[in-house]
């Protein structure tokens, strides 16, 4: 890798079974949707970025003692090595080498393994740390345990430019929940990629226009989508949060898009 090159790997943060209907308005009631986790590693020359660290490894095997009552529902479907943590060991990297996490939003399945990252940094917008923080939030897809780690959190409220050269810029894409941000990635060879965690789970969501069940504010996630819209007109190649077909068709591990 030259001094000027960014590296940019999808790894699996785990993967979920729900109700398909959450995502999909046509789908049964009864139906089941397997989704995958997706985190990113960027590997810019100022430093490791990790965007989300998906489910913490522990759900694999006991995801109510660290869910309670939302495991539930929220059902994760995932071997004891499908975590971020695993997945960047097979890059040769160990916890310690990731120097900046961005949070795209604080759900268990995209800040559990926070915690493991103990020399980095993180980013958070500044809304979504107000709602994880409230009480009420405990519980309903915000657990204390994966957020709050006792490490500082810097917050943003707008676009942030992580290293000033464009390359990751952070914006806010609100809806999923009050703080859910995005990262646009320029990369030389492969282009543009918008990664866009749950203000855009899915592909048809954008083809439909519609807000998901689990969305905060569905006028505010249309908002986003027309974004996102904008985005891919730009060019920009969309990464949704948990799409499993479009999971299938992406480069995954060590094979990275240069």
């Amino acid at each position: 890798m030259t001094a000027a090159a960014m590296k940019m790997h999808v790894l699996s943060g785990g993967k979920l079974k729900l109700r398909a209907a959450t995502y999909y308005p046509e789908a049964a009631r009864d139906d089941i949707a397997t989704l995958p986790c997706s985190c990113i590693l960027l590997r810019h020359p100022q430093g490791n970025v990790l965007f989300d660290s998906g489910c913490h490894p522990a759900v694999a095997t006991d995801a109510a003692a660290r869910w309670g009552g939302l495991a539930k529902s929220i059902v994760p479907a995932m071997a004891a090595d499908d975590n971020v943590l695993a997945e960047i060991g097979r890059l040769g990297l160990k916890p310690d080498d990731i120097d900046l996490v961005v949070n795209s939003h604080l759900h268990m399945d995209h800040c559990g393994c926070n915690e493991f990252f103990a020399k980095a940094s993180f980013v958070v917008h500044a809304r979504e740390i107000e709602v994880a923080d409230d009480p009420a939030s405990e519980g309903k897809g915000y657990f204390r345990a994966d957020w709050d780690i006792g490490r500082p959190i810097e917050t943003i409220a707008a676009e942030r430019d992580v290293f000033g050269d464009e390359r990751i810029v952070l914006l806010p894409l609100p809806g999923h929940t009050p703080g859910s941000i995005g990262a646009l990635v320029a990369l030389e060879r492969s282009g543009r990629f918008l990664l866009a965690a749950d203000a855009l789970s899915v592909r048809a969501n954008l083809e439909r226009d519609f807000a998901p069940k689990n969305s905060w504010d569905a006028d505010l996630f249309r908002q986003s989508l027309a974004e996102i819209r904008r985005l891919e007109r730009a060019g920009a190649t969309v990464l949704c949060g948990h799409d499993p077909e479009q999971w299938k068709s992406l480069k995954k591990g060590a094979e990275s898009y240069d």
